[in-house]
């Protein structure tokens, strides 16, 4: 198998970067919530958000394409085999995982690609894309996050503990990543505009930087 060519190497002279973003933290800290107030904010539009693969059933609010792509075991376990998913992980019993191909293609138009996944699968991807900005949603407290998870009232008792274990011990990875941001309750709006602001700076301090997978 050949070697994946270093950022330095990828860097193409008078092309637009393109940095891969992963927005990560713990079940019900708020991902979509704060990436759907990211993609509401003038210039959310100069990101290529994706939609990730997973297997677990859809949520009474959840549209196939749009929160997440549905598919069976056999549909994602076919994808993973023929290396169509650049990270696939087993979190809470169900699959979830990135397409390759539009995580790519994007890239290459040179878009700031933001990938919305567990700790699983952003340990992943940074260990074969090393330039990839991590960032960690934080809730401002464990107790409001359970609170979070219980108001949802999507998992049933034996899946809402474990979602509650796991995501005490997800909180303890937040120094692997870049930056972490705290989703303080009701200031969505804020914490999008520091999201932003986060990845603007991070592009100005290498603009031609562009990320290949």
């Amino acid at each position: 198998m050949s070697e994946r060519p270093s950022a330095s190497t990828e860097r193409e002279t008078g092309a637009p970067g393109a940095r891969l973003v992963i927005v990560s933290g713990p079940s019900g800290v708020g991902k979509d919530t704060v990436i759907a107030a990211l993609r509401r904010r003038p210039g959310g539009e100069d990101f290529h958000y994706v939609v990730t693969c997973t297997t677990r059933p859809p949520r009474p609010y959840e549209e196939d394409g749009v929160h997440y792509r549905f598919l069976s075991d056999a549909e994602f376990l076919g994808l993973k085999k023929a290396g169509e998913l650049l990270e696939a992980n087993l979190v809470h019993g169900h699959w979830y995982g990135t397409p390759r191909a539009e995580v790519r293609e994007a890239l290459a138009r040179g878009l700031d690609v933001i990938l919305k996944i567990d700790v699983q699968g952003a340990a992943v991807i940074k260990a074969s894309v090393p330039e990839a900005l991590l960032i960690f949603l934080v809730p401002p407290s464990l107790e409001d996050l359970f609170g979070r998870l219980k108001r949802r009232a999507t998992e049933t008792a034996d899946e809402l503990d474990v979602r509650q274990r796991n995501a005490a011990l997800e909180l303890a990875r937040q120094s692997d990543y870049d930056h972490v941001v705290v989703n303080e309750t009701g200031a969505v709006d804020d914490v999008a505009g520091r999201i932003d602001s986060i990845i603007r700076t991070e592009r100005a301090r290498e603009p031609e930087l562009r990320t290949r997978v």
